[in-house]
């Protein structure tokens, strides 16, 4: 990622949108990193990775079954000394 003072993103907007097309530009204030420029290609490349979280009242009871009724697979006992138990 390319990082650059916020004066000289200012001076030069074109070249790092350009830029932005293929890495990320980090936009710097005082020395510290404050906002990074992307594509807009990878911004909703991100977006869609979203994960939307969800409280216990958001689940019907239907799904709230479907989870209790999950088990795991026979070749997960193989890590079943990482719980501790």
């Amino acid at each position: 990622m390319l990082k650059v003072t916020s004066s000289e993103f200012q001076r030069n907007i074109a070249r790092y949108q350009d830029v932005a097309l293929t890495q990320g530009v980090a936009v710097t204030h005082h020395g510290r990193e404050r906002t990074v420029l992307i594509s807009a290609e990878e911004y909703h490349r991100l977006k869609r990775r979203d994960r939307q979280v969800m409280a216990l009242d958001d689940f019907t009871a239907a799904d709230l079954a479907a989870l209790e009724a999950v088990r795991a697979p026979e070749a997960a006992k193989g890590f079943d000394g990482e719980l501790g138990a």
